[in-house]
């Protein structure tokens, strides 16, 4: 039986600073387009997104963020966030722009007598990604993943690096002086949300994973110590239990594709091992993604093995995870 780590100590990420990164990955990137926030409030905000999320939202600190899930009672993930408490009676949750709307819906679904009222606060907040030298004016020593800093009305989430750079996401309400820095194209935070390892859900693959294949419980997303949520039990088993057969692995492909295509194997020509999860075009040239695949498939992989979109289309590279698994620690 693998030992669950704890999540507030995420898997395999050092605690020092990230290398200065060049002025072409440094910079501020405006995330409004791409990302939404969902407020919880009253006095029962944390006690229902105990009962909802992946994560331990009671656990979790003011000075603290999280990645975390919302799944279906199958185990399969609905949406996924950056967790935050603003106070104890406010929580907002960042999550992709394009699911958001149903997830306040199935969400709401739940709250029936809890003090918890939850809504749409996209336009209350600005949300930009800072990346390399633009968190330069923050202060030293905090970068550790899930760690979170205030700084003159905004909250400052630290995020895993990508591609060897420093990352956080800035969220403050409307209105609030907004941070300095080169302004970065989308693509650019996209390429290093790639990097970073950890997919977020958007439509296309929605109710397509449980957590664990795209390394939620290897990346701080999942605690396997608090009480029930929804698809809890099939969470924990496949943890437990050895069930689990699919992992997230960052690829590279020299042709484009998109989130929800297939990947197949050499070997398996009729069915697809896997599904892309995020992709993203690499400034030095082709597309770097991250696909959840049969981990046998991983294992066997030598080159031309792994296919995008169909059998024997573009060949998929694998590159190492920035990240061990939990099952490496």
């Amino acid at each position: 039986m693998n030992t669950p780590i704890s999540a507030s100590q995420p898997a395999g990420v050092s605690t020092q600073s990230t290398l200065p990164s060049p002025p072409e990955l440094s910079g501020v990137v405006p995330l409004g387009a791409l990302l939404g926030v969902i407020r919880v409030t009253g006095e029962d905000a944390v006690k229902f997104l105990q009962g909802q999320l992946t994560q331990d939202v009671a656990l979790m600190g003011l000075r603290e963020a999280r990645l975390a899930a919302f799944c279906n009672a199958r185990g399969r993930m609905q949406a996924s966030f950056v967790v935050f408490k603003r106070s104890e009676e406010d929580v907002l949750m960042v999550c992709s722009k394009d699911i958001l709307a149903q997830t306040l819906k199935r969400l709401s679904m739940f709250v029936l007598r809890a003090k918890a009222k939850l809504s749409d606060a996209s336009a209350d907040f600005v949300l930009s990604g800072l990346a390399g030298d633009a968190l330069s004016f923050l202060v030293k020593g905090t970068s550790q993943p899930w760690s979170r800093q205030d700084h003159e009305g905004a909250n400052i989430v630290f995020l895993y690096p990508g591609a060897g750079v420093a990352r956080a996401l800035w969220c403050a309400p409307s209105g609030t002086v907004e941070p300095e820095g080169k302004i970065l194209p989308e693509s650019v935070w996209a390429w290093l949300e790639v990097k970073s390892g950890i997919a977020m859900i958007t439509q296309p693959i929605f109710e397509a994973f449980v957590p664990q294949m795209l390394n939620y419980e290897s990346t701080g997303g999942v605690s396997f110590k608090k009480g029930c949520y929804p698809g809890q039990e099939i969470v924990a088993r496949s943890q437990f239990r050895g069930t689990l057969k699919r992992r997230a692995y960052l690829a590279h492909s020299t042709v484009a594709g998109a989130v929800a295509d297939e990947v197949f194997h050499a070997s398996d020509a009729d069915q697809p091992c896997g599904l892309v999860a995020a992709i993203a075009a690499n400034p030095a040239g082709g597309f770097d993604l991250i696909i959840s695949i049969q981990v046998s498939a991983a294992a066997d992989s030598a080159d031309g093995t792994l296919t995008l979109g169909k059998p024997g289309g573009p060949p998929l590279l694998l590159e190492p995870l920035p990240y061990p698994l939990l099952e490496d620690i």
